[in-house]
Formats: structure tokens, C-alpha cells, sequence
């Protein structure tokens, strides 16, 4: 649960490559936001993950995927007008088995999504154990992180 009525959320597994890309960008982010904003890492697991957004009026919520579209691509997701595009999107899995889509729908099934959520979703290129971030996805962190900055600083 949350005291912070904005959130950023980095998900993913840091030891999976790119799956690690959520994190690192919270990471950066804490650098970026005001105090007044959440920034945490998750592994994703949606129980968890809507536990943790108790309370939040606006979620950012920044994970790796799989569309097909090139390593890097990052898109932006609003939960309350874009949702449809959720299903193109294969995000990375928590320990658990469930990662952020299932997440979403549960959250969505119980009325326990913030009212405001927008996804950065970065298309991963290798989920490797062990491996490090491609040079596409790690050149993203950067990018992705400045986008949210921008928008949680319209958001206060």
C-alpha cells in the first residue's frame, strides 16, 4: 500500500536481461521525480503489484514486453483509453507466472486500478539468465525515464 498518491512502479527481474529494464528505469527516476512521488521496484507478481497500488491516484507502470516490434520501441500505454492494446503485448514474467497483463485484468476485475495507470511498455530483445540489457534496450532507459519524469511533473 502506498501513502503517495503518485507512483512509479520499475517491474521485472534484474538476473533476465532485458526483463531488468522496469527496474533500471525507476531507478533513474528517483534521481528525476520529487519527493512527494513513489518510485519502487516489483517483480510483478500481480497480487503483490496491486497490493502495493492501494491508494495510488496515478500509476506509471514500466516493464519490459514482446510485440515483435524492434528492441528498444517503447510505447506508451493509458489503461482507460488504450487498454485494447494490451493483448498485442507479452510482458515479462513474474516468479510467480503472472506478470503485469494478468495483473491489469485482475486489477480491472476488482475496481482496484488507480484511476489514473499508463504502461511504458520497452520491447526486449533477450531474456537470457544472467545476461546484462541489449545495447537497443539500455539505450531506452534513458529516454523512457526522461518521458515519465516529463509527465509525473504535469501529473503534481
Amino acid at each position: 500500500m502506498s501513502d503517495a498518491s503518485v507512483m512509479i512502479v520499475g517491474i521485472g527481474n534484474p538476473d533476465r536481461g532485458d526483463d531488468a529494464v522496469g527496474r533500471l528505469v525507476a531507478r533513474r527516476l528517483r534521481a528525476m521525480v520529487g519527493p512527494g512521488v513513489a518510485v519502487v521496484e516489483h517483480d510483478g507478481e500481480a497480487a503483490s503489484l496491486l497490493d502495493r497500488l492501494a491508494g495510488a491516484r496515478t500509476a506509471f507502470l514500466i516493464d519490459a514486453c514482446v510485440s515483435g516490434a524492434p528492441p528498444g520501441t517503447a510505447r506508451r500505454i493509458d489503461l482507460g483509453t488504450d487498454a485494447g492494446i494490451l493483448p498485442d503485448l507479452q510482458f515479462g514474467l513474474s516468479t510467480h507466472g503472472f506478470g503485469l497483463a494478468e495483473a491489469i485484468a485482475l486489477g480491472r476485475a476488482l475496481g482496484s486500478l488507480p484511476p489514473r495507470a499508463i504502461v511504458y511498455a520497452i520491447e526486449a530483445g533477450s531474456f537470457e539468465t544472467g545476461g546484462g540489457l541489449t545495447r537497443a534496450v539500455a539505450d531506452a532507459v534513458g529516454t523512457v525515464a526522461k518521458q515519465v519524469a516529463e509527465e509525473v511533473m504535469q501529473d503534481a
